[in-house]
């Protein structure tokens, strides 16, 4: 018979445990593969985690509250008839992987790399392997590769899987230049693709990326295979300017947070960790400069000073938005329903890709495979 077990993930790369916050299945119940089966917190969010194949939730072995480590068993699914003493004896005998200092396993621990780029330094996280063309992640104003730590894992059993730090952000170089607009950028994201011998490319932008995506995708339309554009900057003038300057001004814990949860539709989502998190990169040599730079490029007059007309690309392009969205209007994508394929998704707001990985994922994945 077979028994199968339910183990905490490890989502991104520097996560090494996650707290169980609530069981949204019950010992009993049927399940199917992508039920949704509990919510964990994270060091940067908490977020629901799917069941990856169906059965029978026999035992919830961690209880709400609990914290485990990355392979930790959660619990454990089987047929109705499998006895009660085959499922103790599994439980009672089940070894937790071994884990190296970084936290993952000793043979997928997955792990950045630098490369540099005209003259800059780019951190960028290379994940599998497959057919498809490869998928290239493009974070928002602020954040990094780690936006995509839900996601970029969950593509890679099909693609090769390319996520990095914009210059003045995360662990690459902070000089952005005069003007860091999006044709600017866009040039980083070619170099880059070039010196890892990338041809042709799925990008995934969001916010402030996935204007950065349209604007290589018109540059470039003979390398680009597809656009998915998660809450885009770039399809109009409005913009949430009192979160650009509470984020490029913030340098207290109070400030932030008050700031950080403006990105979501739960404003319990933001952990105390994704603020810590935040609040040590704004500290560090040249990032208020770069910040400052961009926004006074990008969104100068609390208005977006770079828009795109998506009729001119030439590839597909999906747009994924929350529709509680308080940094950019939900209507920049309502207006283009009908033109081409619009998701808007309930219950998320600036961060659908964090909010509701699971639904974002599916509709990344189908994009990609055509």
């Amino acid at each position: 018979m077979t028994i199968t077990p339910i183990t905490m993930p490890k989502w991104g790369l520097t996560m090494t445990e996650g707290k169980v916050l609530g069981w949204l299945k019950h010992e009993g119940d049927a399940v199917a593969a992508s039920d949704e089966l509990l919510e964990i917190e994270t060091s940067k969010i908490t977020n629901v985690m799917e069941a990856g194949e169906s059965g029978i939730l026999r035992r919830v072995v961690a209880p709400e509250g609990a914290t485990l480590p990355i392979g930790g068993l959660l619990a454990v699914l089987a047929p109705g008839d499998t006895p009660e003493t085959e499922i103790d004896a599994f439980v009672a005998g089940f070894i937790v992987p071994e884990t190296t200092d970084e936290g993952g396993t000793e043979s997928t621990a997955p792990s950045a790399q630098e490369i540099e780029v005209g003259g800059k330094k780019l951190r960028y996280l290379d994940l599998g392997a497959g057919t498809g063309a490869p998928v290239a992640f493009i974070h928002g104003f602020g954040a990094d590769l780690n936006s995509w730590l839900f996601n970029q894992p969950a593509l890679t059993d099909r693609h090769r899987t390319i996520a990095f730090d914009l210059p003045g952000h995360g662990g690459s170089g902070k000089a952005v230049g005069d003007r860091p607009d999006a044709s600017a950028f866009a040039a980083d994201l070619y170099g880059l693709l070039a010196a890892l011998g990338i041809e042709r490319v799925h990008l995934v932008g969001h916010s402030m990326g996935g204007a950065i995506a349209c604007r290589f995708a018109l540059d470039h339309a003979q390398q680009v295979a597809s656009l998915t554009l998660i809450a885009s900057a770039g399809l109009g003038p409005d913009i949430n300017a009192a979160f650009i300057d509470g984020f490029v001004n913030m340098d207290r814990r109070r400030d932030a947070q008050d700031v950080l949860k403006l990105l979501v539709h739960d404003p319990s989502l933001v952990s105390r960790q994704m603020v810590e998190d935040v609040l040590r990169y704004k500290r560090l040599d040249g990032v208020a400069a770069a910040l400052s730079a961009i926004a006074a490029t990008w969104f100068a007059g609390s208005r977006q000073h770079e828009t795109f007309d998506l009729a001119a690309l030439a590839m597909p392009v999906q747009l994924v938005w929350g529709r509680e969205d308080r940094i950019i209007p939900v209507a920049h994508a309502e207006t283009l329903a009908g033109k081409l394929p619009v998701h808007i998704l309930d219950n998320a707001g600036h961060l659908p890709h964090m909010e509701k990985t699971a639904e974002v994922n599916r509709l990344i994945a189908r994009f990609v495979q055509g």
